[in-house]
């Protein structure tokens, strides 16, 4: 029989939110346990605080915001997909984003493990203020690629790959720019700040 959790305890002294974006290859942890000498980066290459831990994750190879706390509870308020905190993204995508396909994520996709909660969803023009990506994005001459804006309140694994691919749209490149009223706000890959 499983001993129930104990509850997160809340910082001995003011809460400390830290919005970091973190770039592409960065592991979303402090450690790659298991993979010693692995070479994988992780979020000690950037952040050297006590007691902040990531607020949910990011996938390795998506960038953007990523929050850090040392209060639990602040830090279950973000990553549970129960209390639907809107989370935005960009998405740059290969092929040319149709009107079906933003009306079939705005309704929900089906995917694996079942249907999404309808997200806010609207093609945008390429960001001219993002950083340049390294590695770079892979260019096909033949394939057009576009911007997708993607609102979720929740937060399955690799949900809006997953949900572009179900629209026949494959993910090339994933910001995420924004988490409840916390935004990137010009900070550029590797950077953090006191929010």
């Amino acid at each position: 029989m499983s001993r129930p959790r104990a509850p997160k305890p809340r910082p001995t002294g003011p809460a400390r939110v830290i919005l970091l974006n973190k770039p592409w290859g960065v592991l979303s942890q402090f450690t790659d346990k298991g993979t010693e000498g692995s070479g994988r980066e992780t979020l000690s290459s950037y952040v050297n605080l006590p007691e902040v831990y990531p607020a949910g994750r990011l996938d390795r190879d998506s960038e953007g915001l990523l929050i850090l706390t040392n209060d639990g509870r602040l830090q279950h308020r973000i990553a549970h997909p129960d209390t639907k905190l809107p989370k935005t993204y960009l998405a740059q995508v290969e092929g040319e984003i149709t009107e079906e396909a933003l009306a079939l994520l705005r309704k929900g996709v089906t995917l694996k493990d079942g249907i999404t909660r309808p997200a806010k969803a609207r093609r945008i023009d390429p960001p001219d203020w993002l950083w340049p990506r390294d590695p770079p994005v892979r260019y096909r001459k033949s394939v057009p690629d576009d911007w997708l804006e993607l609102t979720l309140t929740e937060g399955r694994n690799r949900q809006v790959r997953r949900m572009t691919a179900a629209v026949g749209l494959a993910t090339l490149r994933l910001i995420r720019w924004q988490i409840g009223d916390w935004t990137l706000g010009g900070l550029q890959p590797g950077q953090w700040r006191d929010a």
